[in-house]
């Protein structure tokens, strides 16, 4: 799992997530708005994903 370097809004971590589960970051990103309306740590493990996932090399 790692962070694209094309194709990001923020940080990419949405979308490295959609392309290891398959999905379309379109979806992962609405899905993670959607979630923030929850109370909950959703910008916590934003945070964490985008320290520990790396960056996808050239």
């Amino acid at each position: 799992m790692t962070r694209p370097r094309n194709g990001k809004v923020i940080a990419g971590v949405c979308a490295g997530l959609a392309e290891r589960f398959g999905l379309s970051p379109f979806l992962v990103r609405l899905a993670f708005l959607l979630s923030c309306i929850l109370p909950g740590p959703q910008f916590v493990a934003y945070l964490v994903l985008w320290v520990i996932m790396p960056k996808r090399g050239v």
